[in-house]
């Protein structure tokens, strides 16, 4: 950020005035979204991966309440063809991705997050989880009148998603402890823009207080071995 340029609070106060950055009701029938938290993305040994461990215990935190009050869970996962036709455009972008292949170990869930047989796994070929998916169809079937979003990348499967929940008139709520990046200034700027224009941004402690008769928050969080 240049010398002359607004600080955050400045930029909050200047948004507010022109009207950006309102609040929204949570629903009663929320869903809780993970995106892309695959070992593709949580192991940084895999060229698109990062060290995302502190994103994925306080994913685990937020999972194992919504599990216990009965709120949906819904996994997405990145994988690809052999043959690369379907997101050509995006792997050119990201040629780092051309490892997340369909049926590789790449592409499946954290089992840190505990993920259990009656919790759906959306594949995905483009950023957002409503691209050319069945998401929509899976979230009328739960009765979803709003999503919380967790998973990574900040600025760009999550923010995507944000973008079209929003669009398609779902409230979304991104849970900052439970989103991450590669870097810091793309996770913080994606934050920032998200909570000024498609979703509200939310802490872990405030996100357990949106599942239906959410328990009382457990003092630390925790991953399964």
């Amino acid at each position: 950020m240049s010398a002359t340029a607004p600080g955050e609070a400045a930029v909050r106060a200047l948004y507010a005035q022109r009207g950006l950055g309102g609040r929204l009701a949570p629903g009663s029938s929320p869903v809780v979204l993970v995106v892309d938290l695959i070992n593709g993305f949580t192991d940084p040994d895999c060229p698109p991966g990062s060290a995302l461990d502190t994103v994925v215990a306080a994913n685990r935190t937020l999972l194992d309440a919504a599990r216990a009050v009965g709120t949906p869970v819904v996994f997405t996962t990145i994988a690809f063809a052999a043959d690369g036709i379907e997101g050509a455009v995006w792997l050119r972008k990201m040629p780092a991705m051309k490892v997340l292949l369909d049926g590789t170990p790449w592409v499946e869930v954290d089992a840190r997050l505990g993920r259990t047989e009656n919790e759906p796994v959306v594949v995905k070929r483009a950023a957002s989880a409503f691209a050319n998916t069945g998401l929509t169809t899976l979230l009328a079937t739960f009765g979803a009148d709003s999503v919380i979003i967790t998973g990574a990348t900040t600025s760009g499967c999550v923010r995507a998603t944000a973008v079209d929940a929003c669009a398609a008139g779902y409230p979304a709520f991104v849970v900052s402890d439970c989103v991450g990046d590669r870097a810091a200034g793309p996770h913080e700027a994606s934050l920032f823009d998200i909570d000024a224009k498609y979703g509200d941004v939310v802490g872990l402690e405030e996100a357990l207080g949106l599942l239906p008769d959410a328990p009382p928050v457990p003092p630390t969080g925790g991953v399964a071995p």
